[in-house]
Order: C-alpha cells, then sequence, then structure tokens
C-alpha cells in the first residue's frame, strides 16, 4: 500500500504564474524511500513541502493521496490533524526548527499532546524518554531537560527526527537532514533513518548530497526545473544514467584531489593555540603552517573546535594560550587599533552567504561597503564591484539584486567577491559549500582553485565533507574533542590514515 500517492502536482507560488513545481507525479509505499535529487531552486523543497500542506495556497495536483488521505480536501484544519499524526517533517536546520526557549523533551512532547491528548502527564514523559532512546539520544533523560543550544548538531538533529516520529506517522519527509553534519554523525543519521524505513516508515528524503541519496533511497527522482527529467532504481541510475543533467549531477559529485601546488613563503602559522569555555578545553595545543599557494583542510566531527580555530585566526577570538602569525608577524596579540588596518589581509567566506548579507542591500551596495574600507573614491566603486564580479565569473548585471533575488550559487560566488574586495593573501572559508547542491558546489571549488592558481591565495578549509577536503586540502589537520589528532599531506592521510577517529571518519564517509 502506497503511502503517498502523487499525480501531476503542480506549485505556484502567490503573485506569479510560472510553476514552481510543475506535472510532478510519484508514490511512495510503505518501508521504501524515494529520493529527490537536483540544484537548487530545481523544487525539491516544495514538492516535499506539499505532502505537509506547506507549500502555500498555490498547489494543484490530479492526486495528492497523503496517508489514505484526499489532502486536496484539507482545509487549515484538516492539515494540523495530519501533521505530526499521519506525516512528519526532519529539516535541514534542527537549531532554527527547534524551539531555542524549550527544553528539548517538551519539544518531544508537543506531537503527543497534539495528537494523543489521552496520555497523562507521567506517560508523555516516558514516551518522550522512549523515542529519544529510540534515536539514539545517550543519556536521554539530561538531554531533556537541556535547550536545542547546548546540544551539537548530531544530536539536536536526532531531537528532531524524535519530534517528527512522536505520533508514530506513516511517512516521513526528510528535507536535507545529513546537511552540515560531520562524517561520523551523517553515518549514524542515515542507520538511524534506514531503520525507521524497514520497520514499515516510507521516506521521500531530499538531497543535495548524491552518497547519502545512494545509501537511503530505493529509487530516485531527478528535478530540473520543476519537473522530474528521470525516475530510476537508485542502483540503474548509478550506473546507467540516462538524462544528460542527471550524467552531470553524478560526474560533478566525482570530485578528485588537489592539483599539486605551487610553493610558497609561509603567509599564516598557529603556535600552540588553546582556548577554554569555563572548564571545557574547546581548543588545546594546535599548530600549522601554511604557505601562499596551498590550502589546509580541517575536520573533525562537530564540537570538535575547528570554527573556534578559524574564530582565532581571524583574531575575533583571542586564544587562551598560544600566537597566530601573518606573514611573520604578530596577529592575535596585538591590540584591535593595530589589527584594523591589516583585516583585508585575511578574510573569510561563511557557510550560509544568506545570512551574512543585508537583505536590504544590493550586490553593488554589499561589495561598495568592503571596496570602500580600502579608501577607493565613491566614484570608482562600481567599476571595481562589476570587476570583482567578472573574477567570480558572473556578470555585472547581477549588481541590482538584492540576496533573496540569487540562487545559492551566485550568492556565494558574492560573498567570495567580497571577501576578495581587499585583496588578501589569507582566504577562512567556514563550510563554504555544504549547503550547495552537487553541480554548484563543484562550480564554487573550481572557482576557488582556479583563483588560488591566478593570485597565489592561501586556505584554511574547513568542512565536515571530506570528499570536498581532499579536493581542494594539500594537507589536513584533523581534530577530535580540540586536539589535532592526526595531521599531514592531504593524499598520505588518505591513503593509510594513522589514527583510529580518521580511520572511523573515512570509513563512515565511505
Amino acid at each position: 500500500m502506497s503511502a503517498v500517492r502523487v499525480r501531476n502536482l503542480r506549485v505556484v507560488m502567490p503573485g506569479s504564474t510560472t510553476a514552481m513545481v510543475d506535472g510532478v507525479s510519484f508514490s511512495v509505499a510503505a518501508g521504501h524511500c524515494l529520493g529527490i535529487v537536483g540544484e537548487s531552486g530545481a523544487g525539491k523543497t516544495l514538492t516535499g513541502r506539499s505532502l505537509i500542506g506547506l507549500a502555500g495556497p498555490g498547489v494543484t495536483a490530479d492526486e495528492l493521496t497523503v496517508a489514505g488521505v484526499d489532502a486536496r480536501r484539507l482545509d487549515d484544519r484538516g492539515w494540523r490533524g495530519l501533521r505530526g499524526a499521519r506525516v512528519g517533517l526532519v529539516s535541514q536546520d534542527a537549531l532554527v526548527s527547534l524551539d531555542p526557549l524549550r527544553r528539548v523533551g517538551a519539544e518531544v512532547a508537543e506531537p503527543l499532546e497534539i495528537h494523543e491528548p489521552q496520555l497523562s502527564r507521567a506517560d508523555r514523559s516516558r514516551r518522550v524518554l522512549e523515542l529519544l532512546e529510540q534515536v539514539a539520544m545517550p543519556d536521554p533523560a539530561r538531554r531533556a531537560r537541556q535547550y536545542p543550544h547546548q546540544l551539537s548538531g548530531g544530536l539536536r538533529q536526532r531531537a528532531l527526527i524524535a519530534s517528527a516520529i512522536a505520533a508514530s506517522p506513516q511517512l516521513l519527509i526528510a528535507d536535507e537532514p545529513t546537511t552540515a553534519l560531520d562524517a561520523t554523525v551523517q553515518a549514524q543519521i542515515i542507520r538511524l533513518l534506514r531503520e525507521f524505513k524497514e520497520s514499515g516508515l516510507a521516506l521521500v528524503l531530499i538531497s543535495h548530497d548524491l552518497g547519502v541519496i545512494r545509501e537511503l533511497a530505493d529509487e530516485v527522482a531527478v528535478m530540473k526545473d520543476g519537473r522530474f527529467v528521470e525516475v530510476q532504481a537508485t542502483a540503474n541510475l548509478f550506473a546507467e544514467p540516462q538524462h544528460p543533467y542527471t550524467r552531470q549531477l553524478i560526474a560533478a559529485a566525482s570530485l578528485g584531489a588537489a592539483p599539486a601546488p605551487v610553493p610558497g613563503a609561509v603567509v599564516l602559522a598557529a603556535r600552540d593555540l588553546a582556548l577554554s569555555y569555563g572548564p571545557v578545553a574547546a581548543v588545546n595545543g594546535v599548530s600549522f603552517e601554511l604557505r601562499a599557494g596551498h590550502t589546509l583542510g580541517i575536520v573533525g566531527e562537530s564540537g570538535s573546535g575547528k570554527s573556534t580555530v578559524a574564530r582565532m585566526l581571524l583574531a575575533t577570538q583571542p586564544p587562551d594560550r598560544g600566537s597566530v602569525l601573518l606573514h611573520g608577524e604578530r596577529w592575535s596579540e596585538v591590540p584591535e587599533s593595530q589589527r584594523r588596518g591589516r583585516r583585508g589581509e585575511i578574510q573569510i567566506i561563511h557557510q550560509d552567504a544568506l545570512s551574512v548579507f543585508d537583505p536590504r542591500a544590493t550586490v553593488l551596495q554589499s561589495l561598495s561597503e568592503a571596496i570602500a574600507l580600502d579608501g577607493t573614491p565613491r566614484r570608482l566603486r562600481e567599476g571595481r564591484a562589476g570587476e570583482l564580479l567578472a573574477q567570480v565569473a558572473l556578470s555585472g548585471d547581477l549588481l541590482g539584486r538584492r540576496p533573496r533575488e540569487l540562487s545559492g550559487g551566485q550568492r556565494q560566488r558574492v560573498a567570495i567577491a567580497r571577501a576578495l574586495a581587499r585583496g588578501p593573501s589569507v582566504l577562512v572559508c567556514d563550510e563554504p559549500v555544504s549547503a550547495l547542491d552537487a553541480q554548484v558546489q563543484s562550480e564554487v571549488l573550481a572557482l576557488l582553485a582556479s583563483l588560488q592558481q591566478s593570485t597565489g591565495l592561501a586556505m584554511v578549509f574547513i568542512s565536515h565533507d571530506l570528499a570536498v577536503v581532499r579536493a581542494v586540502s594539500h594537507e589536513i589537520l584533523v581534530m577530535k574533542d580540540g586536539q589535532v589528532v592526526e595531521q599531514g599531506p592531504a593524499a598520505a592521510l588518505f591513503a593509510a590514515p594513522q589514527h583510529p577517529f580518521t580511520r572511523e571518519m573515512l570509513a563512515a564517509h565511505r
């Protein structure tokens, strides 16, 4: 029996006549998983949200049956009765999805309060602990009393899954459930979702990560411009993709190793960096040297200290011990007034470009703000902004657009252009491609490699994705619990990892 049947689904956004989802049809049986892949803006998330009544008023279909209910006839009250009870949703960013002011136990209990009001408070509390145990949450009684910000990314995602399955739905929609998770935690979440599928839960898995799709999906739908361009059994699709776009996606996901760098001078060095938050050592004894034209990859599980190291390198977080040298000169220990004029030498590219841009500002305004810091006269800023866009392979036509009017790949290219505005010698890249689909990810990585070869940029590249790290890094630093457990040339580390944690990470990735 199908948990969901969809025929000729169309989604039109308010005020538009163009269908963002156009003529999509599929069904998912109990105990099976449909994977939906495609580039940003293809319509994947809207398709998933249509199954839970969150895609807006412009949804039409010849058939839309969810858990045995004709969803075309549902009003808002009807959808509220269906959500949680018959269909659950696991979103990408658990920190955003979970209420920051509510304890984890209360979050998991909410579906029970709505759909099983006959449960007593004691029974509900017991059920919450059972659910947290079911998703392999360590020490569930303690975690239930904590707030989302007190949990790691992997534990927050487990809490979100526990909430989604609390009322025993027949269908689970997982929209990028492993994005931004490290390889070991990602493997745990995949294993958990597989167990749910094997127990009879139907799963719609939306992901830009073809590795995750390959692990979980029984059938894959490839989506482009609102339509399914290819639907095949998973093994067949990866063995013999039929559509040119599918072949392009699979090729983009096959990242190779970083090209050999041209030897350069040391531009950035860390000497015995350490930082504690109260009794907890976030970073302890990190040291390395980075040369011009080289990339240092930093990998490790959530909470291992990667981003804390990045903040110390940028001198936005002073270390408790140790120092950072930029071009051989003290960087982390001098007063901010002395650093201010040199901040252009080291810049950062964040994971989520949408969150770092002023949503009201145009591309020209955002770039001009960075350009002005080096004293460029106002009359020359627009020309310089156009040059920066050309450097990242974007048209000057985008200068008048705002962040929401750009695709994910375009926003990330603009973020790179802004980072380049002051002519840095070092770029710190903190998960810069983790939220991008395979095709756009490949384009951005190729852009960074090209910029490095043409300008001699040195890069610190932080990522949970080992394939991405391997594709860009010349040396890799592996962190666990704030310490470096292994460090060395990328090729040697991937070929013969020495530390048990490194071997565990690589095994989870493969």
